[in-house]
């Protein structure tokens, strides 16, 4: 076999070899959304992601040693979103002492018929700049829906939370299914712990924990930051 015949098998082998490579733990694109499984006013009802119509949770925590104070109401306000009506959840942040509203956000989440919970985009303004970036909606500007907790997660699943790009990268990444801590005095067992980060912000890490039938109550940058926010309260909203 002449050399050129050698060249060309060497060259013919390795474009198989990479043709086939799949990287391990490789983050998935979002599946596109289907509103085929998806009802009408479904309740969000995952244990680690509940979001009843009327709640309110209230959190508190630091952010490069500043107090921060977040408001989250579960409004009974609804939005169609490629073809799925999702919630529609009001997200106040403040910060300082006294505080200072800083950024006012509304939030689309949909849940579908096997209890996947899907955020489908977000309305952000940032006050006092206003600033509406980082907004975003799937199925605009080659925008797609992610998970924001899945049905039955396990140790190892990856997915992406938002998926639009170069405004809002989002994926995570679980690590465990079994935490037990203390959250302000008050002992969470069975917590799932997620890993987040973004292509668009390589250098922060967060970990978050979710407790069943309560959902978020801690997150912590564990690297890019100094930022902590715990679960201080659960309440009633009327928006």
């Amino acid at each position: 076999m002449n050399v050129a015949r050698v060249s060309l098998f060497l060259l013919m082998a390795l474009a198989l070899l990479f043709a086939a490579y799949v990287p391990l733990g490789a983050v998935e694109h979002p599946p596109d959304i289907n509103p085929d499984n998806f009802t009408p006013r479904q309740p969000i009802n995952n244990p680690y992601f509940p979001l009843p119509v009327g709640r309110l949770f209230v959190y508190e925590g630091t952010k490069e040693g500043v107090p921060t104070h977040d408001e989250i109401c579960v409004t009974g306000q609804t939005r169609v979103i490629e073809g799925v009506q999702a919630t529609v959840v009001h997200h106040q942040s403040f910060e300082g002492n006294p505080r200072v509203l800083v950024e006012d956000t509304r939030d689309f989440h949909a849940q579908d018929i096997f209890h996947n919970v899907w955020y489908l985009g977000e309305d952000t303004i940032e006050i006092p700049s206003g600033s509406t970036e980082g907004s975003w909606e799937s199925g605009v500007n080659d925008a797609d829906a992610g998970f924001i907790m899945l049905a039955n997660p396990h140790v190892g699943d990856q997915y992406y939370q938002e998926f639009a790009p170069k405004v809002a990268e989002d994926q995570a990444k679980v690590l465990s299914t079994d935490e037990s801590l203390i959250v302000r005095g008050v002992t969470y067992n069975n917590v799932i712990l997620t890993k987040e980060t973004s292509r668009l912000d390589p250098g922060v890490v967060e970990y978050k924990y979710f407790a069943p039938g309560i959902g978020f109550i801690l997150g912590v940058m564990i690297r890019g930051g100094d930022e902590r926010t715990e679960l201080a309260g659960i309440g009633t909203c009327s928006e």
